[in-house]
């Protein structure tokens, strides 16, 4: 696969990611309107992504899976291999104490 054919695929992958995080976060209950676009920015960050991997490469694997197996296994695979870390650091960031919770509410 070329450079260029790597970042089509990602460029997908992205959207597919985008979609399937704010399908994901309007269905959570615990998330104020407010928090929307944080949660959201957490989920797509190049940040969490690097986690996993080179973030074009997760792309790219979102990408490659909804254009050759369709929607539902890109969010198969977003719903395996993505969101369980994802919980489990919101949940991290959410508990009492943190550092990191209460070095963001200055």
């Amino acid at each position: 696969m070329t450079l260029e054919e790597k970042r089509n695929f990602a460029w997908v992958g992205d959207a597919v990611l985008a979609l399937y995080a704010r399908r994901w976060i309007l269905q959570q209950t615990n998330i104020s309107s407010k928090e929307r676009a944080d949660v959201f920015q957490a989920m797509t960050s190049n940040d969490f992504l690097s986690h996993f991997g080179e973030p074009t490469q997760i792309e790219c694997e979102i990408g490659m899976l909804f254009e050759n197996e369709g929607l539902a296994q890109a969010n198969t695979y977003i719903e395996t291999h993505l969101l369980p870390s994802f919980i489990k650091k919101q949940r991290q960031n959410k508990q009492p104490g943190r550092y990191s919770r209460k070095k963001s509410s200055k």
